[in-house]
C-alpha cells in the first residue's frame, strides 16, 4: 500500500544504522566516478560482462584503492573469472543504498548490460536510516509491495520509496529486459556477534531468499558462506579482516569475500549459472600434493633461501629443507619443503605461498616456520618485503613506490598469524629462529639476539608456541668448532648468508637437536642417532 510519511503507522519503521561508521563517499559522488569504470567498458569483443552492484563493502572508499587500509570483494573477484571469455566491473560505490543506488548510479549500468551479460546485486547496508532526510537512503524492511511517498526536508525532492525486496524486483525487472542474467547474493557478514558467539547473519538474507525464490533468480548465500568462515576464526582473527570499523573489510577480508562469492557460484545447483561457472577460474584451493600413505602425517618447512635454494650443485648453495630428510624419518612423516629464496613473512604470505600450506594442512601436521633474514629494510621500496621492525602487534598503511596502497604488520604480528593458522587446522606450527650469518667480533660468531631473537621470544611468550632457537643453536656450534671467520668458511657458500651442502646439513641436525631438547612431539619423527 502506498502511503504518505505522515501515515507512517501502515509502513515499518526505518532500521537504525548499526554499522557505527559514516561513509562519505555520496559527498564525493563527482569524484568518484571518475574511479569507477564507465559501465560496459571493460567488455571485450562481444564477451559478456559481469556487473557487481554493491555498497563499500564491495568498492571501499570513494577511489576504492585501499588508502585507508579497507578494501571491497569487488576488487578481488575477477581473480575467478577468465577474462578471455568475460569481464568484471566493480560498479559499486560506498554509502549506497539499494535505494540510492537505483535512482542515482544504475540507469548507465542498466544501459549497458547486453544480452548475454550478468549482474550480482549484493547491497543493504545501507538501507536504513531516515526516510526523508539526512541521507534519506532507507529502505521499507522486507519484501512486500508497500511504497512511501516523502519529501526530502533538505532538497524538497518528493520520492516514492519501496520496500527492500521491491527494489531488487526493479534490478531483476531492468536486467531483464535489457537480455541480462540477474544473481541476487546476500550481504558480507559484520564483525558482530550473537548470544551464542557466533556471528550475526543479515535479515536481509530470508528477503533476497524469498525474492529469489519468486522471480526464479540465482541466489548466492555469502553472508552465510563467510559467516562460517568467521566463526571458525575466532575473535582474534576475525578481527583483522575488517579495517578500521566493523563492517569495512581488509585486504584479508575483502580476498576471503571474493572467494567465498566464487565458491558459492561455483557450488550452486541453479543450472542458470551453468554458463557464468563455464568462465570461472582458481576457485579450487591452491594445496600441496603430499604423501599421506597409512596416514603419514606431514612436515611443511616455510622460510627463506636458508631453507630452500637451489640445493642441485654438490658445491652450490644449499638451505637446510633440502636435506630435511638427513633428520627426519620419511617412512613416518613427510616433508615439504614450502620454502622459497628471498622472501620474507610479508611476501611469503602476500603470493600466496603462505595460504597454499594453510590450504594443505591437516590435524596431526607439523609447521616450521623460520624467517627474518629478509624482513628489514625499506617497507614501501622493491622488493617490497620488509615488515615493521617489532614483535609487538602493528600495522600501518604504506603507499608503496609503485603507486599501490598495503596494510603492512609487524613481524612478529606475521608470525602470530601464521601460528594461529596453523592451530585453527588442528596442525603444530613450531617457531624456528633464522640461520646465523658468518660475521664475528672477538672470536664470536654474530649473534641477533637484541632484535630477531627479542622478537621470536615475545611471539613465544605470548602465544606458548614451541620454539627452536637454530639462531643460537648453530651459533653454539660454530664457535664450538670453527672459532673464526676463515674456519667457518666451509659451512658458508658465495657470502655470509647462504650455506653449503655441509652448512645445511649442519643446520638440520641444530634442528632435530632443538627438537629433542623440547622433547617435541615432532621428535618421534626424527631418525634414530
Amino acid at each position: 500500500m502506498a502511503c504518505a510519511l505522515g501515515a507512517q503507522a501502515q509502513v515499518a519503521e526505518a532500521p537504525k544504522d548499526v554499522n557505527g561508521v559514516v561513509d562519505n563517499t555520496p559527498d564525493s559522488i563527482a569524484k568518484a566516478m571518475t574511479a569507477r569504470p564507465v559501465p560496459g567498458s571493460s567488455r571485450k569483443g562481444n564477451n559478456p560482462v559481469l556487473f557487481l552492484i554493491g555498497n563499500s563493502t564491495m568498492r571501499t572508499g570513494t577511489l576504492g584503492n585501499g588508502n585507508n587500509g579497507q578494501w571491497g570483494w569487488g576488487y578481488y573477484a575477477h581473480e575467478y573469472f577468465n577474462a578471455d571469455k568475460i569481464t568484471v566491473e566493480n560498479q559499486a560505490l560506498g554509502g549506497m543504498s539499494s535505494r540510492t543506488f537505483y535512482n542515482k548510479l544504475w540507469q548507465p549500468i542498466k544501459q549497458a548490460i547486453r544480452p548475454g551479460d550478468w549482474v550480482i546485486i549484493s547491497i543493504g547496508h545501507n538501507d536504513n536510516g531516515p526516510y526523508d532526510e539526512g541521507r534519506a537512503r532507507a529502505s521499507i524492511p522486507g519484501v512486500g509491495d508497500d511504497s512511501l511517498q516523502v519529501v526530502i526536508k533538505e532538497t524538497g525532492e518528493h520520492e516514492t520509496v519501496y520496500t527492500y525486496g521491491g527494489y531488487m524486483r526493479k534490478y531483476i525487472n531492468d536486467v531483464r529486459a535489457q537480455g541480462g542474467n540477474p544473481i541476487l547474493m546476500s550481504l558480507t557478514p559484520r564483525n558482530a556477534y550473537d548470544e551464542n558467539g557466533k556471528i550475526i547473519r543479515k535479515p536481509h538474507t530470508q528477503w533476497l531468499m524469498q525474492v529469489a525464490a519468486e522471480e526464479g533468480v540465482p541466489f548466492i548465500d555469502l553472508n552465510e558462506i563467510s559467516g562460517r568462515k568467521l566463526d571458525s576464526y575466532g575473535a582474534w582473527k576475525t578481527d583483522y579482516h575488517f579495517f578500521l570499523d566493523k563492517i569495512h573489510t581488509s585486504r584479508f577480508g575483502a580476498m576471503m569475500n571474493a572467494r567465498s562469492a566464487a565458491e558459492g557460484l561455483m557450488a550452486s545447483r541453479n543450472p542458470a549459472l551453468n554458463p557464468l561457472k563455464a568462465m570461472m577460474q582458481n576457485v579450487e584451493l591452491n594445496t600441496w600434493q603430499v604423501d599421506r600413505t597409512d596416514g603419514k602425517p606431514v612436515v611443511f618447512i616455510t622460510g627463506d633461501s636458508t631453507v630452500k635454494n637451489a640445493d642441485k650443485d654438490k658445491d652450490g648453495m644449499w638451505g637446510w629443507g633440502a636435506v630435511a630428510n638427513t633428520v627426519f624419518d620419511e617412512n613416518k612423516i613427510s616433508i615439504v619443503n614450502a620454502a622459497k629464496a628471498g622472501r620474507s613473512c610479508r611476501t611469503y604470505l602476500n603470493e600466496g605461498r603462505w595460504e597454499q600450506v594453510y590450504n594443505s594442512l591437516q590435524p596431526g601436521d607439523f609447521v616450521l616456520i623460520q624467517f627474518g633474514h629478509n624482513d628489514t629494510g625499506a617497507i614501501d621500496a622493491p622488493k617490497y618485503r620488509a615488515a615493521i621492525a617489532t614483535g609487538q602487534d602493528s600495522c600501518h598503511v604504506y603507499r608503496l613506490q609503485n603507486g599501490s596502497y598495503e596494510v603492512v604488520y609487524s613481524f612478529g604480528w606475521y608470525l602470530k598469524k601464521f601460528i594461529q593458522d596453523v592451530r585453527e587446522k588442528g596442525a603444530t606450527p613450531i617457531l624456528v629462529s633464522l640461520t646465523p650469518r658468518n660475521e664475528w667480533e672477538s672470536g664470536k660468531i654474530e649473534r641477533r639476539n637484541d632484535s630477531y631473537g627479542a622478537w621470536y621470544r615475545q611471539v613465544v611468550k605470548e602465544t606458548g608456541v614451541e620454539f627452536v632457537d637454530l639462531h643460537n643453536l648453530a651459533a653454539d656450534f660454530y664457535d664450538q668448532k670453527c672459532g673464526s671467520k676463515a674456519k667457518a668458511e666451509k659451512y658458508f657458500k658465495q657470502d655470509h648468508t647462504h650455506t653449503s651442502l655441509l652448512g645445511a646439513k649442519t643446520s638440520a641436525q641444530c634442528v632435530a637437536k632443538g627438537l629433542r631438547a623440547n622433547h617435541s612431539a615432532l621428535a618421534k619423527y626424527l631418525k634414530k642417532k
